[in-house]
């Protein structure tokens, strides 16, 4: 689990942690302890020293906390990119303590899901929803919202959204920092061409391909049309896309340790070099 130690930074690599792992809605048990209960949060620090930040599910609560610790007095410069609105994604914003520090700055990117990112993430601290309205948070705040195969330059890192097969639409991000690349393709359901298509030409060559895999191939049956994928599809994805590491995500709430486990080794035999994702886990590229 997250500890609160800081990643390294200006080291001339690029590092990755997991903050929140989870789909749909947290799960704050003790059969979850192993792999974790917060919903998505991932953390990239660029080789310039860049905090990257995908999705704020309410893993980023520690991730706030962590990097307050980290810097002290020191303003805080914070990108967080959002795959899509839903819930999941975006309620641990309020608790980003980073974002009460009249010293630091948050920029907000979204792909273009029929909503500006400032009017959406605006709703969930409105009145009577939350006790501070979201224009009256201390930190700078800038929305951008990004164009699909446009590549983005922060900190060093190239970051391109593409689009994903979800519900009210959804947008993942190939990010690359010189010969380094991960995908982070989380809330994709596969079966139409044109997005399965592209999901493979983003993922191509990529040293960490994190994917949505929240069903089993049998749970798949009766959960079609729900937007997410099978962890059986990501390891065929990662194959034919020549990944080197497969991360297994988004995790579906009725699955505790046992079945991640059971599931992270009926996915190896598919793909030897899969992981599925746990609180706490880092990679270095």
């Amino acid at each position: 689990m997250p500890n609160g130690q800081p990643l390294k930074k200006n080291d001339g690599r690029m590092h990755i942690r997991f903050w929140g792992v989870r789909g749909s809605t947290p799960t704050p048990q003790a059969e979850n302890l192993k792999f974790g209960g917060n919903t998505p949060c991932v953390e990239i620090c660029t080789p310039a020293g860049e905090c990257l930040i995908f999705d704020a599910g309410s893993g980023i609560r520690g991730l706030g906390q962590c990097l307050i610790q980290e810097v002290a007095d020191a303003p805080i410069h914070a990108n967080v990119f959002l795959t899509h609105f839903h819930w999941d994604h975006i309620q641990g914003l309020p608790f980003f303590a980073p974002l009460y520090g009249a010293n630091n700055t948050v920029t907000f990117h979204s792909g273009r899901t029929g909503r500006a990112v400032e009017e959406a993430l605006e709703g969930q601290m409105a009145q009577p929803y939350y006790p501070v309205d979201f224009s009256q948070v201390a930190a700078k705040r800038t929305f951008r919202s990004m164009d699909a195969g446009v590549d983005l330059e922060v900190g060093g890192a190239l970051i391109r959204p593409f689009a994903l097969n979800h519900p009210q639409g959804a947008s993942g991000y190939r990010i690359q920092c010189g010969d380094s690349v991960v995908v982070y393709a989380t809330d994709y359901e596969h079966g139409l061409p044109e997005y399965d298509a592209l999901l493979l030409d983003h993922a191509r060559g990529a040293d960490v391909l994190i994917c949505d895999s929240q069903y089993t191939p049998a749970e798949y049956k009766t959960h079609c049309g729900w937007g997410h994928s099978t962890w059986l599809r990501s390891t065929a994805l990662a194959r034919e896309a020549g990944a080197k590491q497969l991360v297994l995500f988004h995790h579906d709430p009725t699955h505790d340790d046992h079945a991640m486990a059971r599931i992270q080794t009926e996915a190896r035999a598919e793909f030897h070099n899969t992981a599925a994702a746990w609180e706490g886990l880092t990679a270095v590229l």
